[in-house]
């Protein structure tokens, strides 16, 4: 079974940053994650994901700002959100997705909050 635990969230102003982390257990990060988020009222969005080769690919919202990448060691995924914006408050998720049983697994999220 597949664990996620997200820790790193918090309050900040607007051009700060912030790195999330995403303890994993039950399978290797050399596997593809990814990073979610929801705003208030808004639908949830996938912004981040790293391959099994550790190559990271951006939504447009956060290209250029935010890094995502990998820790064997601590088998850990993170997320360094640079010159953050009020847009970017949001709870955001760890997610994997196991292809060969269409299997989801969610963290329980952590909370951003960017103050203007």
């Amino acid at each position: 079974q597949v664990q996620l635990v997200e820790s790193g969230g918090g309050l900040v102003q607007a051009g700060g940053s912030l790195r999330l982390s995403c303890v994993v257990e039950g399978i290797s990060v050399t596997n593809s994650f990814d990073w979610y988020r929801q705003a208030p009222g808004k639908q949830r969005e996938m912004i981040a994901s790293i391959s099994n080769a550790g190559i990271g690919h951006y939504s447009d919202s956060v290209k250029g700002r935010f890094t995502i990448s990998r820790d064997e060691a601590v088998n850990a995924i993170y997320l360094q959100m640079d010159s953050l914006k009020p847009d970017d408050t949001a709870v955001y998720t760890c997610h994997y997705l196991a292809l060969w049983n269409g299997r989801h697994s969610w963290g329980q999220g952590t909370q951003v909050t960017v103050s203007a």
